[in-house]
């Protein structure tokens, strides 16, 4: 089934935020320290990065996650592709996505920029990366993925808005598509989704959020 696209209102005119979920797509103090400090330090990145590395998202989003891990990338030296795959059920329309990213000009926002297109293509290919958005429900699409992540960054849209893309059964199959020892990473830490991380067989913790969030989630799968 085709995916709607993604509904917005501007919050100071820099900040979206969808109106379906009431929420905003990045923290209102700060979208890129809000990725490096949650996602980043939550997986233990940049320094497990290695060739063929692969990230695993849930909610693609503006991209902003995708574009700070590549630029961490970048800048750690790794050797090799970074393979990030994104799930997005309500993807962005491109005249939205390069407004929302005009705010992050250190960024290659251009690898995701075509003006010709209506979304960012399904999948893109560079020198040192390659990007996969598969759209579509997760709970759908996620189960017949192939893929297996080192590390995964979970960013739907706040669990009390957004519940079916925290639903135990979801937790279930980010763990089935989890190398041995691979990781995940969430802003929230919400009790239901830490048990339902805990019952996939995640050893997780909570630790310092970012902002004014007290709490986020780390989880690791056993070697």
């Amino acid at each position: 089934m085709r995916s709607q696209y993604a509904q917005l209102e501007w919050r100071d005119g820099a900040v979206p935020v969808s109106t379906r979920f009431d929420d905003p797509y990045f923290s209102l103090a700060g979208g890129l320290d809000e990725t490096r400090h949650v996602f980043h330090a939550g997986n233990d990145l940049p320094a497990r990065f290695q060739g063929g590395f692969h990230i695993a998202e849930l909610g693609f989003g503006t991209g902003l996650n995708f574009l700070a891990t590549l630029q961490a990338w970048r800048t750690s030296g790794a050797q090799g592709k970074l393979r990030f795959t994104s799930f997005e059920a309500f993807p962005m329309a491109m005249p939205d996505l390069i407004r929302a990213l005009s705010h992050y000009p250190k960024l290659s926002v251009d690898v995701l920029i075509d003006k010709a297109a209506p979304k960012v293509i399904p999948r893109i290919e560079g020198a040192d990366f390659t990007l996969t958005v598969i759209e579509g429900d997760a709970r759908d699409t996620l189960p017949d993925w192939q893929g297996k992540a080192d590390a995964w960054f979970l960013d739907g849209f706040s669990p009390a808005k957004n519940p079916e893309l925290w639903s135990p059964e979801l937790m279930a199959e980010v763990a089935r598509h989890t190398a041995k020892g691979g990781t995940a990473a969430t802003y929230t830490a919400a009790g239901f989704v830490r048990r339902g991380l805990e019952d996939a067989g995640f050893e997780v913790e909570r630790t310092p959020g970012f902002g004014r969030k007290r709490h986020m989630t780390v989880a690791k799968l056993p070697e």
